[in-house]
Order: structure tokens, then C-alpha cells, then sequence
């Protein structure tokens, strides 16, 4: 299993697993639309995109978009995606992608990495919670939604 950050030769493979994240959500598939979604994203360099490759395989990936906190005066990543293929799962691939999320937070000088997921997604809440987040019971989290 390699783990390694995403390069524009990955456009192919992590789009692929980009449309079976958003199917996940209900999404409808698309992949057009999701290979141009990444090819933006590693072109502008606007997220940090780590990929699970077994052999040739593209069987997970987590991309990781920056923020900074005004109170702490840090840089902050914020792990919007999370996906591991269905018949890699169980093979601690989502354990492994989130420690390379949390050293690259590391060494970029980050104080935290924060995350969204839905209420019944139970294995992912597992999956974090094993990994020593927390879920924030201190604040509120709000969205105003545009389109």
C-alpha cells in the first residue's frame, strides 16, 4: 500500500474516487464534472489531496483544504473528503490516510484539522473518534447555503 500526495499523473484515478464519494452522498455520478473538479484543485494548488494506491490501484483518498483561526493565529486544515473504495475497506486504509492528513498538518506548522460527517455515518465516526478527534460539543456550526 502507498500513500502519497496526489500529482496531476493522478487526475485519472482520484477522480474516479472523487464520483464514488459524492455518489456516497447522493450525488448524482458524474464524472466529467469531478475530473474537472480535481484537475482545478491540483492545478491552483487551493487543497492537499493524499491518495491509497495498492499496486495500480486507486482504492482511497482524503483531501484537506486550508484555513487559519483568527484566535489561535495558526493555520488550520479543514478534511473535507474521506473515501475508501467498498472492497478496500476494512484494511486500515482510512487509518492510514488519516495519519498522513495529521503529519502533513504537522509539519506544516497546523494547531488542528477539523471535519464534517453525517449524523448516520457511524464507521466514519468510529474511524475519527479511534483516531482522537473530538467531536465539538463547545460551539455551533453554522452554513449559509448559496445555490
Amino acid at each position: 500500500m502507498e500513500i502519497y500526495q496526489a500529482k496531476m499523473k493522478d487526475l485519472e484515478g482520484v477522480s474516479y474516487l472523487f464520483n464514488l464519494y459524492r455518489v456516497f452522498y447522493q450525488q448524482t455520478s458524474d464524472i466529467e464534472s469531478a475530473k474537472s473538479y480535481i484537475k482545478k484543485r491540483l492545478q491552483n494548488k487551493d487543497s492537499i489531496i493524499f491518495i491509497a494506491k495498492d499496486k495500480e490501484k486507486y482504492v482511497g483518498f482524503t483531501q484537506l483544504y486550508p484555513t487559519f483561526s483568527s484566535i489561535s493565529m495558526k493555520k488550520q486544515w479543514i478534511l473535507n473528503d474521506l473515501y475508501v473504495e467498498t472492497e478496500s475497506r476494512k484494511l486500515g486504509i482510512g487509518e492510514m490516510l488519516l495519519h498522513k492528513a495529521k503529519d502533513y498538518a504537522i509539519e506544516t506548522g497546523a494547531n488542528s484539522i477539523t471535519l464534517s460527517t453525517a449524523p448516520d455515518n457511524y464507521s466514519a465516526q468510529r474511524l475519527y473518534e479511534k483516531n482522537g478527534y473530538v467531536q465539538d460539543s463547545q460551539f455551533y456550526h453554522y452554513a449559509l447555503h448559496l445555490t
